[in-house]
């Protein structure tokens, strides 16, 4: 293992949800043709990088000061393909997300849409020169509050915010052409699927806390006909949805899913248990020290993402020890265009506000490493955590790597 400098660690605690762009700031606040250079950078890398293809999602993520929607302090990380936290216990959609749902919510300039869990504003004001009017709920009073005061800053005339239940819609301006949910229920609200117009397409998260799968779903005679798209992890609702789930993970027992990936791919072709994937390929690998599977990212851009995510529920108060580590082999790995663009495994705690508290690290995996190598260490939980994420992947680094039997154990 190799002890990463400071940088290494402060970058790796402003990587909140997703992965990152290459883009930094010698300065706190960034002037506005820095913050220029860094959107075009985030549509090179991050929106047209992973497949987005509609030029007008694309000009309106182009056109959106993502950077307005979030606190001055956290400002040069705007246009990092992360979550960002906004206070609360929210966060702020990363790029590709509010890219990938703008997208397959497939808005036209007649759309009356239905958006929920503003939080920030952003999603909202990426839909405002796609459609015609934006309706945006927010049950948090003082995030909807500042959201509707940076939407009018900004002049977003054609946007609507309200504080409420979002699960319950905006009945007197039903129906809505098009709702997207940027909150995640254990299944679909009845009132939102009661005030979607027929013919109209709604995108939503649903599942369980930490194993959400984002769905299409289309009203068709009156029911909704779904399709899944890919597996994903929002912030929970704040309220009683939140509170009533029936299945709720165990933060006294954390597991991670499919920790050495012989349980293959979903139907969608996503790995099982696993999330944001980029430039990954699940194989059978008769070479791994245990099973028959692995998992490979390869990459040949400079500052690109190719990773895979995990969200796990852990309270620090009941586990005090992990036992961490992973199997890697790797091929003419090289440093990204930063110094932290490297290929590593991490694992990132949260708190109760899913502010970032500390990272443990594998990495980086730089160079030529023919035949697998195994590691593992011992990490103390931090008493204040609530949630981790495990990362694994290039991370902007630009090469071949593998990755398989990620060990993630509590220690009685």
């Amino acid at each position: 293992m190799i002890v990463f400098k400071k940088l290494w660690l402060q970058f790796a605690l402003c990587v909140l949800v997703s992965g990152f762009s290459n883009l930094t700031f010698a300065q706190d606040e960034p002037t506005e043709e820095e913050y220029r250079h860094a959107r075009e950078e985030m549509i090179r890398l991050v929106i047209r990088g992973a497949g987005i293809k509609d030029e007008r999602v694309i000009e309106a993520m182009q056109n959106t000061h993502r950077h307005r929607f979030v606190a001055k302090k956290l400002r040069s990380r705007a246009y990092l393909d992360a979550g960002l936290p906004i206070g609360d216990k929210q966060t702020i959609s990363s790029p590709f997300i509010v890219s990938f749902m703008t997208e397959s919510l497939d808005p036209k300039p007649t759309d009356r849409v239905l958006e929920i869990g503003t939080g920030s504003g952003y999603q909202a004001a990426v839909l405002s020169p796609l459609v015609a009017e934006v309706f945006s709920i927010e049950i948090v009073e003082t995030l909807g509050k500042n959201a509707a005061k940076v939407l009018k800053e900004l002049d977003y005339k054609n946007v609507f915010v309200k504080i409420g239940d979002g699960y319950q819609g905006w009945a007197e301006h039903a129906p809505f052409d098009k709702i997207i949910v940027t909150c995640s229920p254990e299944g679909v609200p009845q009132p939102l699927i009661d005030q979607l117009a027929e013919g109209g397409l709604m995108v939503i998260p649903v599942g369980e806390r930490y194993q959400q799968v984002l769905n299409l779903l289309k009203k068709e005679n009156g029911k909704m006909v779904q399709t899944a798209l890919r597996p994903t992890l929002f912030v929970p609702m704040t309220g009683r949805a939140e509170t009533e789930r029936e299945i709720k993970p165990d933060d006294s027992n954390p597991v991670l899913l499919n920790p050495s990936f012989e349980e293959g791919l979903d139907d969608e072709g996503f790995v099982k248990g696993w999330y944001y994937d980029r430039l990954v390929t699940w194989q059978e690998d008769s070479t791994v020290l245990t099973g028959k599977a692995s998992v490979t990212f390869s990459n040949d851009v400079p500052g690109q993402a190719a990773h895979l995510l995990q969200g796990i529920s852990i309270d620090g108060r009941k586990v005090a020890k992990l036992q961490f580590g992973g199997s890697v082999k790797y091929q003419n790995t090289i440093r990204g265009q930063q110094e932290f663009e490297t290929p590593y495994l991490s694992l990132t705690f949260y708190d109760k506000d899913r502010r970032d508290i500390s990272t443990e690290f594998f990495g980086p995996f730089l160079g030529n490493q023919a035949s697998w190598k195994k590691m593992e260490k011992e990490i103390r939980v931090p008493v204040a955590a609530r949630e981790a994420i495990l990362r694994i992947g290039m991370f902007g680094a630009t090469g071949v790597i593998s990755f398989d039997n990620i060990v993630f154990k509590k220690i009685d």
